[in-house]
């Protein structure tokens, strides 16, 4: 199975399940359990793509830092030019930050919630400077990690960038740029409520419905072989015109991730290159990242823009901080600044409320990034098992984290992330 599909299997099986359910942190930890050590490793500690057995809790917990060993996948070149050193500035104070979760009674240390949240690895910048950075499991600094659903934002970013930049008109429609999406339910809708997901299609990511056409999606995007019997679409780009209509485009805040990819198509279309390659010819070479990112690709090499991106932790953390400050990294405007101010603002409120968070009251959802509307100007990427980039320009504070949470949920993060993360801006924001 595709990242896509096991992704959505994974998030089937955790509508019925709790965290209780599976072995905690130290039991499922990748590397006391020796997944895919050996050679050839042993027959019980073997993880396959072909069978969607590297996606099965706990064996998952390696393979998120490992995907480009099973999967075909596109380079994002970091470039030629030598890396940006991070400049650190460790804290011994951080892991005995104590807060209260949500719904819960007793509290509970930061050093806990990594656990609590299945966390892989965390880096914590503070007015530039590096002051926490730890790893678990199989994830090293050199390594690695899914990023799910944070590419959506990475990517959104990339749109944004080209609506600021004149090259693409957020009030023009799809079709204006994609043909091919002008009898789908995308060709009426505009650019922007693409990149706000304010579209409105009859497609469910319902995953324990088995006919929802999260399901057929993900079948698309599969690099495998298909069945001798199957007929249906065999790629991103297929799929995406078989989408259609059901409602009223702008209405309403939905959250598909096939509006990512639509975006990524529109970008191809305009600039002449995918996702891949304009991330790396735009942000990835100007970052002084450390190691090249990628993407998983589907059977005709289109980049998996609504979850495939991998990256180094390091390298998560210096994109984020590029989004603090205004979109300049050493030195140089990578994002215009006009990006972030847009995106800092926020999108329709009303519109986000339709979709019924109930942790996330008042938030808002601009660019493909969720926006918290809450004085201190945060915002968040998110992505299923745990993946986060946390900015807050207030607290002069970025999070990224990467984790192999067995709930694919957000909800199943939020308690605890959300009051560690604001419990973390308020202590640093104390310091002289």
């Amino acid at each position: 199975m595709p990242i896509a599909l096991s992704m959505f299997v994974a998030c089937s099986l955790a509508t019925a399940s709790t965290a209780a359910t599976f072995p905690d942190a130290d039991a499922s930890d990748p590397a006391k359990l020796g997944w895919m050590v050996g050679s050839p490793p042993p027959a019980d500690r073997t993880v396959r793509f072909e069978d969607g057995s590297y996606f099965q809790f706990p064996a998952m917990r390696w393979s998120v830092s490992n995907f480009r060993q099973l999967m075909p996948t596109i380079n994002v070149s970091r470039g030629l030019g030598a890396p940006v050193p991070l400049v650190s500035a460790l804290r011994k104070d951080i892991d005995t930050l104590t807060f209260t979760p949500l719904g819960a009674k007793t509290s509970m240390t930061w050093d806990q919630s990594l656990a609590a949240t299945y966390t892989d690895g965390i880096v914590v910048m503070h007015r530039g400077k590096v002051v926490y950075e730890r790893y678990f499991g199989v994830l090293k600094p050199e390594g690695q990690h899914a990023a799910m659903s944070v590419t959506k934002s990475v990517v959104g970013t990339l749109g944004a960038m080209l609506v600021a930049e004149g090259q693409i008109d957020a009030n023009k429609r799809v079709a204006d740029y994609v043909p091919e999406l002008a009898a789908s339910a995308f060709g009426s809708a505009t650019v922007r409520q693409v990149l706000d997901m304010t579209t409105a299609l009859k497609y469910s990511e319902d995953y324990a419905d088995p006919n929802a056409e999260v399901w057929a999606h993900a079948k698309a995007g599969s690099p495998l072989p298909k069945p001798k019997d199957y007929t249906g679409p065999r790629s991103y780009y297929a799929f995406l015109q078989t989408v259609q209509l059901q409602g009223e485009h702008g209405s309403a805040f939905g959250y598909k991730t096939v509006n990512t990819d639509v975006l990524g198509w529109v970008i191809a279309r305009a600039t002449g290159r995918n996702v891949a390659q304009l991330l790396s010819e735009r942000i990835w070479s100007r970052l002084g990242a450390e190691q090249d990112a990628c993407f998983t690709v589907d059977s005709i090499g289109t980049p998996f823009a609504g979850g495939g991106l991998n990256t180094g932790l390091r390298d998560l953390a210096r994109f984020g901080e590029m989004l603090r400050n205004d979109g300049r990294f050493d030195g140089q405007q990578i994002v215009p600044k006009a990006v972030v101010d847009d995106i800092r603002r926020g999108g329709d409120k009303q519109a986000f409320a339709k979709a019924g968070y109930d942790l996330l009251k008042g938030w808002s959802y601009r660019s493909m990034w969720w926006v918290t509307n809450k004085p201190g100007g945060a915002f968040m990427a998110r992505g299923v098992h745990g993946q986060r980039i946390y900015v807050d320009p207030a607290a002069e504070m970025v999070i990224v984290r990467y984790a192999s949470h067995p709930v694919a949920s957000n909800s199943a993060n939020d308690p605890v992330t959300l009051p560690a993360f604001d419990a973390l801006a308020k202590h640093l924001s104390r310091l002289p």
